[in-house]
């Protein structure tokens, strides 16, 4: 049997990651796992250069991170955070993918689930893939959830209606 303690799923807040984090609580139920949520924010040093000159970067770090948080907050309900003991994590860094295993080993994740946005070949090639990182350097098994997906689950009035057709 498998036991997945704890499934850990990343996200940009883009639909990719909508979805990824509706397999990512589907298999939390199933399994009994708590449920952790992560979004990297980018370091603030990133933003300097000459015209950064007397800009306070702890500040604006600590911007981005309380924004991601509320973001974060306000996409997990009351039901992740009592049935699926939902844990929001802000962290920050120059490598979202690098962020994302380091809290993965930490938190001794059994199952990383992320969406990808399937860009074509060129933009993969000069932008890389976060997902694809993430893969070959976690630590446990990594889902990715492609944008749109198949849908597996029928809401249940659509699984009534199929029947009576079929």
């Amino acid at each position: 049997m498998i036991k997945l303690e704890n499934i850990l799923v990343a996200t940009d807040f883009g639909q990719a990651s909508e979805t990824a984090l509706t397999y990512g609580r589907s298999l939390a139920r199933t399994f009994g796992s708590r449920l952790h949520v992560i979004h990297v924010t980018q370091s603030a040093l990133m933003f300097s250069g000459p015209e950064a000159v007397g800009v306070d970067f702890a500040a604006l770090q600590t911007k981005l991170d309380d924004e991601a948080t509320q973001h974060l907050n306000s996409v997990l309900g009351d039901d992740d955070r009592r049935e699926l003991r939902a844990l929001p994590v802000v962290r920050s860094g120059t490598s979202p993918a690098h962020e994302i295993v380091v809290y993965a080993s930490s938190a001794k994740v059994d199952l990383i689930v992320l969406g990808t946005h399937g860009r074509g070949a060129m933009a993969h090639l000069f932008m890389g893939s976060v997902a694809e990182r993430v893969v070959r350097a976690a630590p446990c098994p990594v889902l990715t959830v492609r944008h749109p997906e198949h849908e597996f689950v029928f809401p249940d009035a659509l699984q009534v209606v199929a029947r009576q057709r079929g």
